[in-house]
């Protein structure tokens, strides 16, 4: 495989409506590397993600893959080296998992060429990474919570990226799926050196499967590194107004927080 491609922001101000919800972040995103950015609810995640993305373009600042200006990237030229899975996508009534899958190839349709043997190896090969082989011929609507998301992973897996973007792709997932998800995401990482970002709410699980943590707080990148030198009680009191202790998670080694009280708002 190539050289994965460095995707960077250059103090990068975004928002909607006028509205600046991040404000004037540089970041370069560790290639090869899981990356989570974790932060109180409406910090600026998701938006910081669709920026990195080309979905929402800033009020000022640019984003950079490979020092090319990313707006300045044909579209489908983009998508076949990022792509993104957005939080809550909506499926297309009566579709089955791999007509969805397949819409992965898009990037690499043209109106001359159509179908060929990789589109349906990169297909294939993503259903048997995620584990749904069985439910290919299956209407997605019919599919429960994890199964679904697994369907999506491999519609963004199918996309063949070299960087892939995830917007809490465990939200609204029992414990045991979030876990299989996350799991799922690191073998693709470490087998394909694919490089991941994505947001997640659980500070505990953004821990234990990151090798690299943003922390933002009311739209400012306020810590970043591994999760040892960022995890930390003065952090998460300041990006959650949440006393804890730290300590180490027996399993993984890494940091684990355990909440003090029960007065204390999440944020």
């Amino acid at each position: 495989m190539t050289t994965t491609p460095i995707l960077k922001a250059n103090n990068i101000v975004a928002g909607y409506d006028n509205k600046i919800i991040n404000n004037g972040i540089s970041l370069v995103v560790p290639s090869g590397k899981i990356s989570v950015i974790i932060g109180a609810n409406a910090c600026g995640k998701s938006t910081l993600l669709k920026t990195l993305a080309r979905l929402i373009k800033p009020i000022s600042g640019e984003i950079l893959l490979d020092d090319k200006k990313i707006n300045k990237i044909p579209s489908k030229q983009l998508a076949r080296t990022l792509g993104l899975l957005p939080q809550s996508p909506v499926v297309p009534e009566g579709i089955t998992v791999a007509d969805l899958v397949g819409r992965g190839r898009f990037p690499y349709q043209t109106f001359l060429k159509g179908w060929g043997k990789k589109d349906y190896e990169a297909v294939q090969e993503a259903l048997e990474i995620m584990g749904i082989t069985d439910l290919a011929n299956r209407s997605v609507d019919e599919l429960s919570g994890g199964q679904r998301q697994r369907v999506w992973i491999a519609m963004a897996l199918a996309q063949q990226t070299d960087i892939l973007l995830l917007d809490e792709p465990t939200t609204f997932l029992d414990i045991t799926y979030q876990v299989e998800i996350l799991d799922l995401l690191t073998d693709l990482n470490r087998k394909r050196g694919t490089t991941i970002v994505m947001v997640l709410h659980d500070i505990n699980l953004s821990a234990r499967y990151s090798d690299y943590i943003f922390a933002l707080h009311k739209g400012n990148l306020i810590a970043e590194g591994s999760p040892d030198e960022v995890i930390s009680e003065e952090l998460i009191q300041k990006v959650f107004s949440l006393e804890c202790a730290v300590i180490k998670d027996p399993v993984s080694g890494s940091p684990f927080i355990v909440p003090k009280g029960r007065h204390h708002v999440m944020g």
